[in-house]
């Protein structure tokens, strides 16, 4: 394994990020390559320590012989987000300086071509960060994004043109669901790691070996050993499956058993008061139409003080806010509906 620096220049004099990158060298040329970020969200740390305790099982196939392709990993994605902390809260999702979501905002290059990235040299520095993560990624058959939610199931977003292919990739890693996506025009890092691919030949777009996805490894406190060592061995299943790495110990993954909904079949349940909530429900949970989801207390005490709030159709409850203040109008939950949603959404589902 060898390590790397990245360095990113600041805003000002005497001001410059660093991240660290990690390479190993695959001994076919012809086989799959894979590249994995996480923390982009600054905060968002499950993929983390997923990466931690994967280096280990990498760094064994690589003693063994048993590294195919060629993988490069970024452990810490944004050492810009992840230097930011107001008032003493970490802020690691918006650049504060531009109040630009860090995972927003990616070059959506017309072919896989790093010459395409537009000249990043006079933008800022969370432009300069995300044109060199592109440039990290691009050309890599297999790329991953790790992110977590507030509170959720493991799940996976994935491009329409990359599905059902992606089924084995999922069930490798486990997950509980896969939301179907087919329109960026925020330019996410999921965007700009398939969008390219779209109006390529054939040949260049390889979909029946490419993998594109942002992965949500659960919740924002879902930080523990035992996650972090059952989340590593499904992004190794995952590169032995995609033939990356060679382990003939290793069986092939079974069918996918999860949840596979388009994006438009989300609803994201906009809170109608401000106040305290009041969870009837749980990730996981299977709902029916007319079920109460939860209940906001906006006027403690009083008659009328409480408004609750009803499912609008049958379906799984995917994630929900892990903190319990709300304004009205924020988003309580992800339900993925049976059917498309009365409020569906295109391209992302939030800031």
């Amino acid at each position: 394994m060898q390590k790397s620096i990245e360095r990113i220049a600041g805003d000002s004099d005497g001001v410059s990020y660093e991240f660290p990158v990690l390479r190993l060298a695959g001994a076919d040329k012809t086989a799959p390559s894979a590249y994995l970020q996480a923390a982009l969200h600054a905060g968002e740390l499950p993929g983390v320590v997923a990466i931690d305790a994967l280096m280990p099982m990498l760094n064994k196939a690589e003693a063994e012989g048993r590294i195919r392709g060629n993988i490069t990993i970024v452990p810490w994605a944004n050492p810009i987000g992840r230097a930011q902390y107001h008032f003493g809260e970490h802020q690691g999702r918006f650049h504060l300086g531009t109040r630009t979501n860090f995972n927003r905002g990616f070059p959506l290059l017309a072919a896989p071509d790093a010459r395409l990235l537009p000249d990043a040299t006079f933008g800022g520095a969370d432009q300069r960060l995300k044109s060199r993560l592109v440039q990290l990624s691009l050309g890599h058959d297999i790329v991953l994004d790790l992110h977590c939610d507030d509170e959720g199931l493991a799940y996976l977003y994935v491009h329409t043109s990359l599905w059902p292919g992606m089924a084995d990739c999922a069930a490798a890693m486990g997950v509980d669901a896969v939301v179907l996506w087919s329109e960026d025009t925020d330019g996410t890092f999921e965007g700009a790691s398939i969008m390219p691919y779209q109006n390529a030949s054939a040949d260049v777009a390889k979909f029946d070996r490419r993998v594109a996805t942002t992965v949500e490894y659960r919740g924002i406190l879902d930080v523990n050993g035992a996650l972090a060592k059952s989340d590593a061995e499904g992004l190794y299943r995952l590169l032995v499956a995609r033939g990356v790495i060679s382990d003939t110990a290793l069986p092939a993954p079974g069918p996918f058993k999860g949840v596979a909904a388009p994006l438009e079949n989300i609803d994201m349940m906009p809170a109608p008061r401000g106040g305290a909530v009041l969870y009837d429900v749980k990730p996981g949970d299977r709902v029916t139409r007319g079920a109460r989801l939860a209940t906001i207390v906006h006027a403690p005490g009083e008659a009328d003080g409480r408004t609750e709030v009803f499912a609008p159709q049958d379906g799984i409850i995917l994630t929900r806010r892990s903190r319990r203040i709300i304004r009205s109008g924020e988003d309580l939950l992800k339900l993925v509906g049976d059917r498309k949603s009365a409020d569906a959404r295109s391209g992302t589902l939030e800031d």
